[in-house]
């Protein structure tokens, strides 16, 4: 792996917790504790490796859909997962930003994710998103209506809106685009994930359940992305 030519936004579709807690007889809960494990290694890996921006779909806008006992494991590992990690994560000098509507999270996971974002506010290592309470079409709609605001008080000219104008409307203003988007589980859709900035990424999908995704197959990934032609629209 040349170190020179990896990704500066790697984003990662953690699928595949729920199938692999049926595969092994267990609750679906437990399939999201296994996960965290994954987790663990791939944002350490990240961080050594210099990787820029890390982001992560943890809940979506459609996951309160879930059953309540699943909504209610997620929820309380979340608050776990910021208990037990944030220690280490500011010692290893990443940032933590969260992508999504925080004020639809339950009050003590939106002060878990506040107080995590307000310690490593001044980190300059990794940037880590986890996206929470997320919809990539809410998003665009939240940039857009912002923009109309602006314009309709005469704080800006609506000539003036353009592609920078509008990506700094988003969740993930001030960070580099996707380059390299994984999803595990074999699924192959976006499910709404970072939408807007998804525009010229590389997809890999391997059909590994995230329990199972080592870092193996994580440097995989990365070195098949440094094997692409990336032309953005262009020809060489």
């Amino acid at each position: 792996m040349n170190l020179e030519k990896l990704p500066r936004h790697v984003a990662i579709i953690m699928d595949g917790n729920g199938r692999w807690a049926q595969q092994h007889s267990l609750q679906i809960a437990r399939g999201h504790q296994a996960g965290v494990e994954s987790l663990r290694d791939i944002i350490r890996e990240s961080s050594d490796l210099g990787i820029h921006t890390l982001s992560l779909y943890a809940f979506s806008t459609e996951n309160w859909r879930r059953s309540p006992a699943e909504v209610s494991a997620l929820m309380a590992l979340l608050l776990r997962y910021f208990a037990s990690e944030i220690d280490e994560l500011d010692e290893k000098n990443v940032r933590i930003r969260i992508l999504g509507d925080k004020s639809g999270l339950p009050e003590p996971q939106r002060i878990a994710v506040t107080n995590a974002e307000e310690r490593t506010r001044d980190n300059t290592g990794l940037n880590l998103c986890i996206a929470l309470n997320y919809g990539g079409r809410q998003e665009i709609l939240r940039a857009a209506k912002s923009l109309a605001k602006k314009a309709r008080e005469g704080n800006l000219d609506p000539d003036a809106i353009d592609e920078a104008a509008f990506s700094d409307e988003l969740y993930t203003a001030g960070l580099p685009d996707v380059d390299l988007l994984i999803r595990t589980s074999g699924e192959q859709r976006l499910s709404g994930f970072l939408l807007w900035q998804c525009a010229y990424a590389e997809f890999e999908f391997p059909s590994t359940l995230w329990p199972d995704f080592t870092l193996k197959e994580y440097h995989q990934a990365l070195e098949e992305f440094q094997g692409r032609d990336r032309r953005y629209g262009g020809r060489k």
